[in-house]
């Protein structure tokens, strides 16, 4: 039996985190010792290690609820799990395009500062033109 301390080490996560996953429901109700504190088993550092590792990979609460019935249900088809590992990978590449196209925005106006004053600074300018940043955030999917 674990402690909710040695828990939150073995996984590196926040014992807050801890309480907030099991409020949610992604965490099973810990069994209680006599005096009420909590005591983990194997199978919730497996599980809570599972949640902490699919949140690393950056999906959402909603998608590892999904994740982790069809792991309670090792019988269930593995099309599901992989259409939401699809949809996550979807989701990353839309990130990337557009960090890509904030770092060319970025090295470009640093590029094109001239490095005289800031009255004529084009970095200041750019970021004073806020509707240049609307345009191009539309053209990247925001």
């Amino acid at each position: 039996m674990l402690t909710i301390g040695t828990l939150a080490r073995k996984t590196g996560t926040k014992v807050q985190t801890i309480r907030y996953y099991e409020q949610i429901g992604l965490m099973n109700e810990p069994g209680r010792t006599a005096g009420g504190q909590r005591r983990y088993t194997h199978e919730d550092l497996d599980r809570l290690s599972f949640v902490r590792h699919g949140r690393q990979l950056g999906f959402s609460l909603e998608a590892i609820r999904d994740l982790l019935g069809l792991a309670d249900h090792p019988e269930q088809s593995c099309s599901e799990a992989d259409s939401i590992a699809q949809q996550q990978l979807i989701q990353v590449q839309q990130r990337i395009l557009r960090l890509k196209a904030l770092e060319k925005e970025l090295k470009r106006m640093i590029a094109d500062c001239s490095g005289g004053q800031s009255k004529d600074c084009r970095v200041l300018e750019v970021l004073r033109d806020h509707s240049e940043c609307l345009t191009d955030h539309a053209n990247i999917g925001e």
